[in-house]
């Protein structure tokens, strides 16, 4: 809906197969991520129905409840053939923020609005899939709990623990997830002081709420400061039909790259969890691995996400960072942007973009010259006699490099090391946006859990930091304030080294030899001469 469609100022219906943009829309009026969606429901691409909250509301969010309740939501349950609360074809949505410049992680998302012990029994009915309903109603009951309620995390987390034990939540059945959503009830009502709500409108109005809400909290001002971004901005919100990926072992969800954004290697470079939701991958509490898992449940999704991923670069000129949802080995694209990389990948992207004409070699020295060249080295262990130190343990290579620090359990710990002019690497157990300002500080971070494309990755290879995750053998001790890598237990502030390109931890500080990436600033001098210099003046003098 837009005023094109005589409907509010700054509301948008994003639909699969969208013909024609709708007026007003912006990369401003509707944040970067729901103006990419258009750009994907434009292509053809398979995208599911959303509805989109413009950014004039982050200033006012009350504002937005009326027409979104009179015109916005109507609009998407015509879209979708859906009801937002009805028994039996019950509207179920997420509710997701979106700047017009990408915020990894820093605003709230919510998923699963919508069911309830009334429209549970709908979803049943649509899908037939027991496991896969009380699986998101609990997640709801989490997520909300958390997000709007102000429920502590590690309430549910202890839950879940003392029903799965060490299983993922993955593998529980659908008795085991009923069994969960009942005790998710009683922990929302002893942590709140209220019932979880059963009225699907009064939850989706809370969710937009706060989403709008998330744009103030602590982590995203952080996130702006230190990336120079206008507080004036605002987030959008996106109200969108959810796709499931918890649905069996032919569905799932993937965070990829349309190329390496460590090496700039072309080619897929994706997590993918089967039969999970995306907050799995993205955000920090679990592991995942490769793609190679949806090879082999989902082959022609995977390959349905080739196309994509060459339509997007094709269409954008840049490296794509993608999110999606296979549900019963369909294809949902669910997000694209330019995705985050280290310097070195941004050079040999731009000089292959180039190469393969999707943009121009000028376009592309631009883009170079944006890099400092004191960045486009390599770093490799200085092994005495040549011979490479024992690791201690081995993990997800997440942004490469070589980092020495002392151990450091949380921020204050980092903040201390810097103050006395010593390198920390934060080491956690899970990869937490939260973390952004200690991260900004560090040299690296290490966790147990996390994929190379949850959010904390995403963003310390934006500050150019050395990470590690899924570190299965790590163990986090707060109260020791110790960790544990196999079989050795050092204390905080012992000394560690981490090689973010190999993916390897090794006790102590070691001495590293850097040298210039000749091979790539090859590269880069023959591009300079194939661009005449009054083109290349040209283009410096728009710049200043």
């Amino acid at each position: 809906m837009s005023r094109h469609s005589h409907g509010p100022k700054q509301f948008f219906l994003v639909c699969a197969g969208q013909g024609e943009m709708p007026k007003g829309a912006s990369r401003e009026t509707m944040g970067g991520k729901a103006y990419n969606l258009l750009e994907m429901a434009h292509l053809g691409l398979n995208v599911p129905p959303a509805l989109v909250i413009g950014t004039q509301y982050t200033a006012d969010p009350a504002s937005s409840l009326l027409p979104l309740n009179q015109w916005g939501l109507p609009a998407l349950e015509a879209a979708t053939g859906l009801t937002l609360g009805d028994e039996r074809r019950p509207l179920v949505v997420s509710v997701r923020s979106g700047a017009p410049v990408s915020m990894p992680g820093m605003l709230e998302t919510l998923l699963n609005i919508g069911l309830c012990d009334r429209t549970v029994g709908g979803v049943l009915r649509q899908t037939g899939n027991p496991r896969m309903v009380w699986d998101a109603y609990r997640r709801l009951i989490a997520t909300y709990g958390e997000v709007v309620a102000g429920v502590p995390h590690a309430a549910f987390e202890q839950a879940l623990r003392e029903v799965a034990g060490d299983r993922e939540e993955r593998l529980l059945d659908f008795s085991e997830h009923r069994t969960l959503v009942r005790r998710y009830l009683d922990i929302y009502l002893s942590e709140s002081g209220g019932d979880f709500p059963q009225d699907p409108l009064e939850q989706m109005n809370a969710a937009v709420l706060a989403v709008f809400r998330s744009w103030t909290l602590p982590k995203a001002v952080a996130y702006r400061r230190l990336n120079g971004l206008s507080e004036d901005m605002g987030t959008a919100v996106t109200i969108q039909r959810m796709v499931f990926g918890n649905t069996g072992s032919h569905s799932g969800a993937g965070v990829g790259f349309s190329r390496n954004p460590m090496t700039g290697e072309p080619g897929l470079w994706v997590d993918y969890l089967v039969n999970a939701q995306g907050e799995d991958v993205v955000g920090g509490h679990r592991n995942a691995r490769g793609h190679d898992s949806m090879v082999r449940s989902a082959p022609l999704a995977h390959e349905a996400l080739k196309q994509a991923a060459d339509l997007l670069e094709r269409h954008f000129g840049d490296m794509q960072d993608l999110e999606f949802t296979v549900q019963d080995g369909e294809l949902f694209m669910l997000q694209t942007r330019s995705g985050k990389r280290t310097p070195q990948a941004a050079a040999r992207i731009a000089l292959d973009l180039a190469h393969e004409g999707l943009i121009d070699p000028a376009q592309a020295l631009e883009r170079i010259e944006r890099i400092s060249p004191d960045s486009l080295v390599i770093v490799r262990l200085a092994g005495a006699d040549g011979i490479e130190p024992t690791p201690l343990a081995h993990g997800e290579p997440a942004s490469g490099g070589i980092a020495c620090g002392e151990i450091a359990l949380d921020a204050e710990r980092v903040a201390v090391c810097v103050e006395a002019g010593r390198p920390a690497l934060l080491v956690r157990s899970e990869a937490l946006t939260e973390d952004i300002g200690a991260l900004q500080a560090a040299d690296g971070l290490l966790t147990r859990h996390g994929a190379r494309t949850s959010h904390a990755a995403v963003v310390a290879r934006q500050l150019g930091k050395v990470c590690l995750v899924g570190c299965d053998s790590l163990e986090v001790d707060l109260s020791r304030r110790e960790i544990r890598l196999g079989e050795q237990t050092l204390p905080e502030g012992e000394w560690l080294t981490l090689d973010g390109t190999q993916g390897v931890v090794f006790a102590g500080r070691l001495a590293t030899v850097s040298e210039p990436d000749q091979a790539l600033l090859d590269r880069i001098e023959a591009l300079r001469q194939t661009i005449p210099s009054a083109m290349k003046a040209a283009r410096k003098k728009a710049r200043m």
